[in-house]
């Protein structure tokens, strides 16, 4: 299984395509600098169980951190995953 992460501002989120399908995709509001709000992310139901919606934001997370920006996790699934891998917890940063 090929995947390829890649941020999408037009839609604002980011999208994680398997095999050149998209997959799923982790939406956030409009940037305020280079803070990120994480507000929904969703996995096509035939990817889940697959590590698809890990990948995702692991992969947007990255994103952030080489950009040097900052994240706000109100997603509930990004807040999962940041608190299972603290080495991301230095993103975070209350609501801007």
């Amino acid at each position: 299984m090929s995947s390829l992460v890649k941020d999408n501002p037009a839609k604002r989120r980011f999208e994680i395509l398997v095999d050149g399908a998209l997959a799923g995709f982790a939406a956030y509001d409009q940037p305020q600098g280079e803070v990120l709000v994480f507000t929904h992310t969703v996995v096509d139901p035939r990817y889940r169980d697959m590590g698809v919606g890990s990948e995702l934001v692991r992969r947007a997370l990255d994103h952030v951190r080489a950009r040097g920006g900052r994240a706000v996790p109100r997603c509930s699934f990004v807040a999962a995953f940041i608190d299972r891998h603290p080495e991301y917890a230095t993103l975070v940063i209350d609501e801007p």
